[in-house]
């Protein structure tokens, strides 16, 4: 179990390293030679556990949906039992947390490349469903807790998620901290919890 657990940890520490170095240098120019340059490791270390680049990115995929995560519970910790759980769900989903914890330059690269691998097509598929699926069981709790009456919840879903990224996508290039932009956001916020039917309190 031991052997297991640190072979978990130095996968990610090597996947953290790429990140670093796609971050840094850009995802297209980042690869195994420079992941160990910067661990100060052999080439041949880091191939132990990532044969690939291609491998290396499959493994960035799971630690952006980790990263990802880590927004969606902030607050509520998973839990929604409460409409302010749910709104404050909805506010971390539009909020620009998420370049907090993962930088926007290497996921729009990562976003590029489903167009031009489709092994990292697939697993980036499974990301997105991923956090397509944890919002859905978040929805449910919310039905279930008696907060909404929605029973459209995998439209629900769906909705939420165009509009959360497409958003997000359009608000990155602007400034969070201008009034105006802000003001954009709320109005995407507004409209997202318009579609929820509260029961009454």
């Amino acid at each position: 179990m031991g052997r297991k657990s640190l072979g978990s940890t130095r996968r990610l520490e090597i996947i953290k390293a790429f990140y670093e170095v796609a971050k840094q240098g850009g995802l297209e120019n980042a690869s195994i030679a420079k992941v160990a340059k910067t661990m100060g490791v052999s080439n041949g270390l880091v191939m132990h556990y990532f044969n690939t680049k291609d491998e290396l990115l499959i493994g960035l995929n799971e630690y952006i949906l980790q990263q990802h995560l880590y927004v969606m519970f902030e607050d509520h910790k998973g839990q929604i039992e409460t409409r302010k759980d749910l709104e404050d769900l909805i506010h971390n989903l539009f909020s620009r947390k998420w370049d907090q914890y993962f930088d926007d330059g290497v996921f729009y690269s990562c976003y590029a490349l489903i167009y031009r691998n489709q092994a990292f097509n697939s697993s980036f598929k499974e990301y997105l469903l991923k956090l397509h699926e944890v919002l859905r069981e978040e929805l449910k709790q919310a039905y279930g807790n008696g907060i909404i009456s929605n029973t459209n919840i995998d439209e629900l879903t769906e909705i939420i998620f165009a509009l959360v990224d497409g958003s997000y996508y359009y608000m990155g290039m602007f400034d969070p901290k201008n009034s105006a932009d802000l003001k954009q956001l709320d109005l995407y916020i507004s409209h997202c919890l318009s579609l929820f039917e509260y029961k009454e309190e």
